[in-house]
């Protein structure tokens, strides 16, 4: 019934709808309903919905928080851009910071992907499997821009940081790969640069005790 209701007030669409569609998308506990609730909204004027969906943002309540951002990210207009704030970039709740990552790189303008690219990189390393691969795969949409703030974070001295870089690199430039697979070949390679920075330092004590066995 309820998601009977949300596909007629989406099929008529009228303004006045806007709050309890929003106060219900951040209650609703049925994933096919809250996504025929989004639809209802992005079927409404954006003048109508937008302020509405910004309130939304600055709720106690995570699920509604999300919610508003995947919203925002269905409508897509980029006037929203500035309410992506770094507080719900890295929002406790990995769902909402996921949701968040998500909308910011379909609201971003072209000219703030770098930055944004910058700001995701704090994010590295976080989080189970699903946390990571959201974040690899919105630094992965972020093309080009997010190149300079990769190469920095893999070359960095945090392990779990820079193998997130690594594999996400490795994902970005072979797809097909799968994000498994490109988390094994990092810590890999992760490993083997562990191996060579101890044999070089073994090989530099080792010189220098027979230069100081020589009295050098």
């Amino acid at each position: 019934m309820r998601l009977q209701a949300a596909l007629a007030v989406g099929s008529d669409p009228a303004p006045g709808l806007v709050d309890a569609l929003v106060e219900r998308c951040g209650v609703e506990p049925d994933f096919f309903v809250r996504d025929m609730l989004t639809w209802a909204l992005t079927r409404l004027p954006p003048e109508a919905t937008l302020p509405r969906l910004r309130q939304e943002l600055r709720s106690g309540s995570p699920g509604a928080r999300g919610q508003a951002l995947h919203t925002l990210s269905k409508i897509g207009d980029g006037s929203a851009w500035p309410w992506i704030t770094r507080e719900l970039l890295r929002d406790a709740d990995d769902e909402v910071a996921r949701t968040a990552w998500r909308a910011a790189v379909v609201l971003v303008p072209q000219d703030g992907r770098s930055g944004l690219a910058d700001e995701l990189l704090s994010q590295l390393g976080r989080g189970e499997r699903e946390v990571r691969l959201s974040l690899s795969r919105a630094l992965i949409d972020l093309g080009d821009a997010a190149v300079p703030a990769l190469e920095r974070a893999a070359a960095g001295p945090d392990r779990a940081v820079s193998a997130h870089a690594h594999a996400t690199e490795l994902l970005r430039r072979n797809p097909a790969a799968g994000f498994d697979a490109a988390v094994e070949e990092a810590r890999r390679l992760a490993a083997l640069g562990a191996e060579r920075a101890a044999a070089l330092a073994r090989a530099d004590t080792g010189t220098g005790g027979a230069a100081e066995s020589a009295g050098c």
